[in-house]
């Protein structure tokens, strides 16, 4: 009979590349892991792993064996749903993953609603990046977590995880407020031009390896251009306190701006120009294949959903101008 624990790590392995990868991920040594492995293809009865020096792939076998261990593991996550329906009320922990602007802005107001309706549950927040949820649900350090896409940088497929669809948010150039008497951003300039007119300014950007940094390079290389980076901040707070301070232009999401809003809707910063970018971020509920149904996460679901603010459906960008 093979064994559920190992069959996790060899999906682990197939995802994360190398045996130290997933020994630092699930908290194992690496030895460990090697062992562990070892006794699977003892059960399994043939090789499921090729070594080549000091690395490892998955031969055919194993990555047959992968996709079962994804069957399998997903049909546990519904059996683990349909036994805490079962129970009176919910209780315990839930580890939620969230980015800081989702963390700042929807989730309070989520933990107040989950709270009020189910105190004994305990919902436990990290910070924690778009790009690591992924590995952190496979490996069961969070339960449920908030990620992201831009339109420039869409989220990867990730197998063994489902998504809901949560909100979506407007873009915007932020600029240094021009001096008096300056022309009006014109609103119908296609994506590239209004981007285009900054390409010799300083940029701030996110941390390189972030899906916000990726976003703002490749919608300046989309416009023709690499952006000369200046800054390096992920607080959008910050990034706007620079902005103001004349260090260079941003890309900003609308949960980034914490201002009130000006005439004709787009948010207000002191000392801050935004100008409304034809494009958007999308806010997703992702959780492990089978636990939609698990009613700690449709709670907490259910609770975001109620918290999003209404401003974050947006009207559609205006139409582009043809580029010249």
């Amino acid at each position: 009979m093979l064994d559920v624990r190992r069959l996790r790590l060899l999906r682990e392995l197939a995802r994360r590349g190398t045996i130290a990868a997933v020994a630092e991920a699930l908290a194992f040594s690496p030895s460990a892991v090697s062992q562990q492995l070892s006794v699977l293809e003892r059960e399994a009865g043939l090789p499921l792993l090729e070594r080549t020096g000091r690395r490892v792939r998955l031969t055919p076998a194993g990555q047959h064996l992968v996709g079962h261990a994804e069957a399998v593991l997903e049909r546990l996550e519904r059996a683990e749903a349909d036994l805490a329906e079962a129970r009176d009320g919910l209780a315990g922990a839930l580890r939620v993953g969230a980015f800081p602007t989702a963390t700042r802005a929807i989730v309070p107001a989520a933990l107040v609603a989950l709270a009020r309706r189910h105190p004994a549950l305990e919902a436990m927040v990290s910070e924690t990046d778009p790009a690591a949820v992924a590995h952190a649900l496979r490996a069961g350090d969070l339960d449920v977590a908030l990620v992201h896409e831009y339109d420039f940088v869409p989220a990867p497929v990730e197998p063994g995880l489902e998504t809901e669809p949560l909100c979506r948010e407007a873009m915007y150039l932020a600029e240094p407020t021009p001096p008096p008497g300056s022309a009006a951003p014109d609103l119908a300039l296609g994506q590239g031009l209004a981007l285009r007119a900054h390409r010799d300014a300083p940029w701030i950007t996110a941390t390189p390896g972030t899906l916000c940094h990726a976003m703002t390079v490749r919608a300046c290389q989309a416009a023709g251009f690499t952006p000369r980076e200046r800054h390096r901040v992920d607080e959008f707070a910050t990034v706007l306190a620079l902005v103001a301070a004349g260090q260079g232009v941003a890309v900003v999401p609308q949960l980034g701006v914490a201002g009130p809003a000006a005439p004709g809707g787009a948010p207000s910063v002191p000392g801050v120009r935004l100008t409304r970018l034809p494009m958007e971020r999308r806010t997703k509920i992702a959780f492990r294949s089978g636990a939609a149904a698990h009613p700690a996460v449709a709670a907490f679901a259910a609770a975001l959903r109620e918290a999003v603010p209404p401003e974050l459906a947006p009207p559609p960008p205006p139409p582009s101008r043809p580029e010249t």
